[in-house]
């Protein structure tokens, strides 16, 4: 299991690493006033998201599935932290989907919101990061 867990969090940080990079994309391409640098940034999203960031979230969720199998999930199903920690995970695969529809918004020249916005939604990933660490190292 410690493969699988390994696994488990190596494509966790590849999810989190696009988690943290898309909005930051998304701030700097609210702020793009010329074509170029529009259009390269929406092939850059693309391919962050295509590429890295849904393949990540998948193996993410396989392999924590796969632990969750592995460890028994009546041994494990009465932990709290557990409970709470796959709440989040829920809300991370949530953003993720938000960032997708933030993505087609992109690419079809109807974004909504300013930069300021896309800063302040960058943080949802952090704080979510923060306590699921917590909840995993701690178990409190």
């Amino acid at each position: 299991m410690l493969w699988v867990k390994s696994l488990h969090i190596i494509f966790m940080v590849t999810w989190f690493a696009g988690l943290f990079y898309l909005p930051r994309l998304f701030v700097y391409h609210t702020m793009s006033n010329d074509l170029p640098s529009i259009e390269r940034f929406k092939v850059m999203e693309r391919k962050l998201y295509y590429g890295i960031m849904t393949p990540g979230a998948i193996l993410t969720i396989i392999f924590g599935m796969w632990l969750w199998l592995g460890y028994g999930i009546s041994g494990i199903a009465g932990s709290w932290w557990l409970h709470a920690k796959l709440s989040l995970v829920v809300v991370l695969i949530a953003y993720h989907y938000y960032c997708g529809r933030l993505l087609t918004d992109f690419k079809l020249d109807r974004n909504q919101h300013g930069h300021v916005y896309y800063r302040w939604f960058n943080e949802i990933p952090v704080i979510i990061l923060i306590a699921v660490v917590i909840l995993v190292v701690v178990k409190p």
